[in-house]
């Protein structure tokens, strides 16, 4: 397995504000940094739970798109959930994007700041 560190972007790659780099890819293993409810500028949209989680998801396929691969190449999740009320809500909207066998997850309550409910990253591997 190669060692080299890259970091894909493209203009479709949602940024930020903060000092990371939205992915690296090492290899055959693609690391996506959170991604929460941002726009195409980095500004964050507050919005309702719902719409915030399915704003974090596209986002992070946008990510994983730029690095080649998709959601179906995702083999762990690590979710931020600032509501411990919203977690059944965030299982059922999980299912609508990821299917069994569901990758390995880790999901955090009550460690977001107020700006958000939702914030999502996960690790990968390339498409093909």
């Amino acid at each position: 397995m190669s060692t080299t560190i890259q970091y894909p972007r493209d203009k479709d790659t949602p940024v930020s504000h903060r000092p990371f780099s939205p992915a690296t890819r090492v290899g055959d293993l693609i690391f996506v940094s959170g991604q929460a409810s941002v726009d195409d500028k980095g500004n964050i949209i507050r919005d309702t739970f719902d719409a915030e989680f399915r704003r974090s998801v596209e986002n992070m396929r946008k990510v994983l798109v730029t690095c080649g691969s998709d959601l179906s190449h995702v083999v762990q999740v690590r979710a931020y959930v600032r509501d411990p009320a919203n977690v059944d809500r965030y299982n059922q909207l999980y299912r609508e994007f990821f299917t069994a066998p569901y990758p390995a997850r880790t999901t955090l309550t009550g460690c977001l700041p107020e700006v958000l409910h939702f914030e999502i990253e996960c690790i990968a591997v390339p498409k093909g």
